[in-house]
């Protein structure tokens, strides 16, 4: 068991840029620096991996057509791959998990994607009845006393609607990038996910600054806290801005001494398919391409 016994100070340093791949420093008329202007930069052969990318989620409308979904987190990643299934016009299905603890800018762009792209966006709940013994019986922030009640709550809030989600799909899209963390250092674009279905992950080779350069060439709606220093958005008491030399995912589940920190979604990469799946990566086209673990192109 795994106990915080005091949590450290959550809060952004202001004016202060995280030491985030692809960072540029802010310039002197946007001294705090939004996104936009801190990380956005063209960088060699982003057109080429602009193109892999369109070409994989195109693969996915062909191959598995209303049997694959968008599982959209709302974080910049995801947004960059709602705007590119809208702007190329493929028919994908959009939808979300509401937890129920995230942060009012994130459950805003739910609309704002409705009203950009013409598009539904399908949202999950964990069961209300659950929630409410969940809660009765641990209390509102249990996971700060432990990993394994902070492990219950993403089970109740994130996995059991994320299993109704999936019910019926053959494949969903994710915003992982191996740039994220070691964690995902290997990610590929496409992969079994143990459940008999198949990952793709469209943006597997992107930089922090190619996200950042497609949302200034596109005007991408995103989450107003990744101004803030929040590079990952998850729930509201399980997300802080990172400090300087911090890495991505440092702001989740701070106060857990564990480097690979993971609330289970994506706890399957990596995994092989059971026996009764189709192991996607031995059947499929999809484009590939060699792990990058060194600096950000």
């Amino acid at each position: 068991m795994n106990t915080a016994s005091s949590l450290p100070e959550s809060s952004a340093l202001p004016g202060t840029a995280s030491a985030l791949p692809g960072a540029a420093p802010a310039g002197p008329a946007q001294p705090n620096g939004s996104a936009i202007s801190l990380y956005a930069r063209a960088t060699d052969g982003f057109e080429e991996r602009l193109a892999r990318t369109i070409e994989v989620l195109r693969q996915v409308a062909e191959e598995f057509g209303p049997a694959a979904v968008q599982s959209t987190s709302l974080g910049v990643e995801d947004m960059v791959i709602t705007d590119l299934i809208a702007r190329h016009d493929l028919p994908i299905a959009l939808s979300t998990l509401d937890t129920g603890r995230l942060h009012a800018e994130t459950l805003a762009l739910i609309p704002a994607i409705e009203q950009r792209y013409g598009r539904q966006v399908e949202v999950f709940r964990p069961p209300q009845e659950q929630v409410l013994h969940f809660v009765r019986t641990h209390g509102e922030d249990p996971m700060y006393r432990s990993i394994e009640l902070r492990k219950a709550c993403c089970g109740l809030r994130k996995l059991e609607p994320l299993s109704r989600m999936l019910a019926g799909k053959q494949a969903w899209i994710t915003g992982l990038r191996r740039e994220q963390s070691h964690n995902r250092a290997d990610v590929p674009f496409q992969e079994p996910d143990g459940q008999g279905r198949t990952k793709i992950n469209p943006l597997a080779e992107w930089s922090w600054a190619d996200v950042w350069h497609y949302v200034q060439q596109h005007a991408v709606p995103y989450n107003p806290l990744h101004d803030h220093f929040m590079p990952s958005i998850g729930c509201a008491p399980c997300t802080r801005a990172i400090s300087v030399g911090e890495d991505f995912r440092a702001g989740r589940w701070w106060w857990e001494s564990d480097d690979a920190k993971e609330c289970g979604l994506h706890k399957s990469h990596g995994e092989p398919a059971p026996a009764t799946g189709t192991d996607a990566s031995a059947s499929s086209s999809f484009p590939s391409s060699s792990p990058r673990t060194g600096a950000p192109a």
